[in-house]
């Protein structure tokens, strides 16, 4: 697979966008950009080193789309970023570990599962046409 490099990005991509909606969901005032970006950048940080983690326990880069690969990175964003949170920020309630877990399931296994689905839809055409 070609694209491998940019595919593993897209997990930082998948945690920086459940950053972004729960600080929109639970954002009360307006600020510019660079203040809201920054706020994103510091709510993802320890659910970023997570998956992070958990892609070099498993070497996602090698085989991004694998199962075992987005477990691992879904794993490592949940256990290492609750942990660092709650060693860093302040104790979770169990309300956004539920949520967390869930919206980082749906969206570092659901890119995954897409891309796969686009790619047996392209190999079943070219089967078609060939």
């Amino acid at each position: 697979m070609k694209h491998r490099p940019a595919l593993a990005l897209v997990d930082a991509l998948a945690v920086l966008v459940f950053a972004a909606i729960g600080r929109q969901a639970h954002e009360e005032g307006a600020h510019d950009a660079a203040y809201a970006i920054g706020q994103v950048v510091g709510i993802a940080a320890p659910f970023l080193a997570g998956a992070l983690v958990g892609a070099l326990a498993v070497r996602s880069w090698r085989d991004p789309l694998a199962l075992r690969s987005g477990l691992a990175v879904w794993v490592g964003a949940v256990v290492v970023g609750m942990l660092l949170r709650w060693a860093f920020v302040d104790r979770p309630p169990l309300s956004f570990l539920v949520v967390a877990t869930v919206s980082l399931a749906v969206l570092v296994l659901g890119w995954r599962g897409a891309v796969r689905g686009i790619m047996r839809l392209r190999h079943r055409r070219e089967r078609q046409h060939a």
